[in-house]
């Protein structure tokens, strides 16, 4: 299963690391993780030392692996900040170009179609190759869009949490990649116990169904579980093998 960020095709699953550290532990998961195929990693300037332990531990791994990040806050999108930040971001990832740099928050003092006449100079300039949007409603990806190509949209989105089915299916509907951030958090009581019936059926955990469902609800989604252990990371993996009936997708679902 697989998925296109512009004229970039990865795997539909991905590896976060918002709690990847400067340790041997950290370092282990990137590389058994790429070991087994992921090829996209999502990070971001604001997860301390993610971007720097990935670039290190990577580089003999580059081939075929797409590294995104993130940058700009609600508060901080002026183009000399943001410039710094990408700037920052190629030398702590160690690449020439970024693949696809997200705008972590739109600022909303500043119109998103100035935001994005910078980002597209930016990728005029050669230094990012796409442009993706986190956490935001259709309005402002429509406005961002009528400046610059978006592939992608990051926001928050699981099985518990599905405020943004709007944005999803727009997403769906224009062929643009929607990343789940937090795509396992915990939710009801509830809908963790189907959660626990559909996983015993099938003979898996509830993480590896709550995946399966995440992977079901739409082609062009992308999850990204983050995880500092290698046995997770290889159960997270098995899980996109899981094929959900739909009697077990809309009893999810109906959660």
């Amino acid at each position: 299963m697989t998925v296109r960020l512009g004229d970039i095709t990865v795997n539909r699953l991905g590896l976060g690391t918002n709690r990847i550290a400067d340790n041997e532990q950290s370092r282990a998961v990137l590389k058994r993780a790429v070991e087994l195929g992921i090829n996209f990693i999502d990070t971001a300037d604001k997860y301390g030392q993610s971007q720097e332990v990935i670039g290190q531990t990577l580089t003999p791994y580059r081939r075929g692996v797409i590294v995104a990040t993130k940058g700009g806050w609600s508060e901080d999108n002026d183009p000399a900040s943001l410039a710094d930040k990408i700037d920052n971001s190629l030398k702590l990832l160690r690449l020439d170009q970024l693949p696809l740099w997200f705008l972590h928050r739109v600022d909303p003092s500043l119109p998103i179609e100035k935001t994005m006449e910078f980002l597209k100079s930016q990728q005029a300039a050669g230094k990012i190759r796409h442009i993706g949007l986190s956490e935001v409603k259709i309005d402002e990806i429509e406005r961002a869009r009528k400046v610059v190509e978006i592939v992608s949209v990051q926001n928050h989105y699981n099985l518990m949490e599905r405020e943004h089915d709007d944005v999803l299916d727009y997403c769906q509907r224009e062929s643009i990649v929607f990343i789940p951030f937090f795509p396992l958090r915990s939710g009801s009581v509830m809908l963790n116990r189907r959660l626990q019936e559909v996983a015993d059926k099938y003979h898996k955990s509830p993480v590896q169904i709550a995946i399966a469902w995440l992977l079901a609800r739409s082609p062009v989604m992308l999850p990204i579980p983050g995880t500092l252990s290698i046995e997770h990371l290889e159960a997270n993996i098995a899980a996109t093998a899981i094929k959900l009936k739909k009697e077990d997708y809309d009893y999810l679902s109906a959660g």
